[in-house]
């Protein structure tokens, strides 16, 4: 769990957590200013890393991507938002499609069942997501329902063999992390998955968002460019 000022949600987060097979939990404060490393302390998470210094969303899961493989050999990876955005109740369909060999990334969707504009989604947003996510659909060649969700479970295989360490410590590393994948030769399936947007949960405002749809934008055609052997880009040099 990336978690930056996550107080008032951690709680109902973490409860929501199906730990009939979730082996281990970590969470990575990223110098948050309210009291989120405390209340991780007092619901018994063990594996708690604390920034000193604020790195970013980008930062935050290099350091829990690098604590799950080194730290626990973990073989899944399931990145959980904890201002309870989503839910944790779809990690076991999740980490299935990936023990089963289905896939070796797997992300919630938003977009599948209308989850997004249900649970609250600025408007803004729903169109910029389905507008970028035409564009790199067209791009990659591929047929996601969104690039943009933050619910995603990832196989130990795929982390080892993508350098995500290259990518942005901000929140392009999302969408940059998804041409890796790609560019690796790996397929991301999909379920449907319901948001929920309330004042606790954690959002881009407007200006970062402006920002982050230049870089999605960015990323793509870095893609095209590397896979055409126009350009060479180094985030998708393999480790």
């Amino acid at each position: 769990m990336p978690a930056y000022n996550a107080a008032l949600t951690l709680r109902e987060t973490y409860r929501n957590i199906p730990f009939n097979i979730v082996d281990d939990v970590v969470i990575v404060d990223d110098a948050s200013d309210d009291n989120t490393a405390y209340i991780a302390k007092m619901l018994g998470i063990k594996h708690i890393v604390i920034h000193e210094k604020n790195v970013g969303y980008g930062g935050n899961q290099k350091t829990c991507y690098d604590y799950a493989i080194n730290n626990l050999d973990a073989d899944i990876i399931i990145m959980l938002h904890p201002d309870y955005q989503y839910t944790p109740k779809l990690i076991p369909a999740m980490a299935s499609l990936i023990a089963e060999k289905l896939f070796h990334v797997v992300f919630g969707s938003r977009i599948l069942g209308k989850g997004a504009m249900k649970g609250g989604m600025p408007r803004y947003k729903y169109i910029a997501n389905r507008l970028l996510t035409f564009f790199q659909n067209i791009v990659f060649g591929k047929k996601l329902s969104e690039y943009h969700t933050g619910y995603r479970a990832y196989s130990r295989e795929v982390l080892e063999k993508i350098n995500y360490h290259a990518n942005s410590d901000n929140f392009i590393f999302d969408n940059q992390i998804i041409s890796q994948i790609f560019m690796a030769g790996y397929e991301i399936g999909e379920i449907s998955c319901p948001a929920k947007y309330f004042p606790q949960a954690s959002s881009i405002n407007f200006r970062r968002s402006i920002v982050y749809g230049l870089g999605v934008i960015k990323t793509s055609f870095s893609y095209f460019l590397h896979k055409t052997g126009l350009f060479r880009s180094i985030i998708y040099k393999p480790k």
